[in-house]
Formats: structure tokens, C-alpha cells, sequence
């Protein structure tokens, strides 16, 4: 299923502050998007994608809007552009955004991502939408998050990502 948002989804609406009393990752998922779209809480499946505009993430630099999406089990954020300090989160958490022209996709169709190929196809419209997903964005991701990509490599690997 996608969850389809407009532009300048802040992190407000993503996990509302007076929620942020925890740093329970599955507690800031049952307040993820509470107030915005209250049935994303009980509804949102582990593979769902969140699509969305311009500037997913902007406002506040909380940690916990990345947090919360991340362990809502998505698939990706797939969004047309995000905001600088919400994407540099989602980097540190490994938490998958990828850059697409969204305006095509809506909530009821069928999205297919290979991020080997870096290829979003809407299975529902039979259309492929290109999109981008940065090589650190990536390498990231399929680590698990900064903090597991340095206990797996050490501080001295952090050179290596440069090259992503």
C-alpha cells in the first residue's frame, strides 16, 4: 500500500512533539503521522511505501520523524525532494529515501522498487518512473544504519563512504 502526502509533510505531522517523551522506536511508531492521519497507526504494513512531494521532513531536526518511519516497516520514503536535515537522519538511521516525481503515483497503486537497477515501476499504470537513490543513501540502507555499517567496518571505513 503507498500512503500519499502532499508537499512540506514537516516532522511535526510526522511524529507530533508532545509524543516525543521516548526514544522507544516502537512507540515512536504508534505515534507516527497520529494526528495527521490517524489510521496510519493501525493500518501501515511492513513493505508500504510513503509518497510524497516536496520537502518530506522539513521543520524541526528531530530524529524521531526518521525513527518513527523507519520502524513503521516501510519499504522506502519515495518523495520528489526532502528536507536537508530530515535526509541526513534518514542516512544515519538507514531508513530508504528515495527522489522520484511522485505526482503518477496514487495510494491505491501497486509499486515494485529494485534498488539494485534503481527502478520504481508502478505495476498498477504498467510504468516505470526513474528515480534516485544516493550510493551512501543505499550502502546505508542495506547496512542497517550508520551505527551498524561502523560496527561492522570501523571508524576507518567512514572514508569508503565517501566514494558512494
Amino acid at each position: 500500500m503507498n500512503w500519499k502526502f502532499g508537499d512540506n509533510i514537516n516532522t511535526d505531522l510526522i511524529t507530533p512533539g508532545r509524543y516525543n517523551i521516548t526514544t522507544d522506536p516502537r512507540e515512536l511508531a504508534k505515534a507516527c503521522f497520529i494526528e495527521y492521519r490517524p489510521e496510519f497507526r493501525q493500518q501501515v504494513q511492513p513493505g508500504d511505501f510513503v509518497v510524497a512531494g516536496h520537502n518530506f521532513g522539513c521543520g524541526s531536526s528531530r530524529e524521531t520523524a526518521a525513527v518513527a518511519l523507519k520502524h513503521s516497516h516501510l519499504r522506502a520514503v519515495i518523495a520528489k525532494s526532502f528536507a536537508r536535515i530530515f535526509f541526513r537522519n534518514a542516512i544515519n538511521l538507514g531508513l530508504l529515501c528515495v527522489i522520484a516525481d511522485t505526482d503518477s503515483i496514487e495510494e491505491s497503486d501497486r509499486l515494485e522498487l529494485d534498488i539494485r537497477t534503481q527502478a520504481l515501476r508502478n505495476a498498477t499504470r504498467d510504468r516505470t518512473i526513474p528515480i534516485e537513490i544516493p550510493g551512501m543513501m543505499l550502502r546505508l540502507h542495506q547496512e542497517g544504519g550508520i551505527i551498524n555499517f561502523l560496527k561492522r567496518n570501523g571508524l576507518s571505513a567512514l572514508a569508503d563512504l565517501e566514494k558512494f
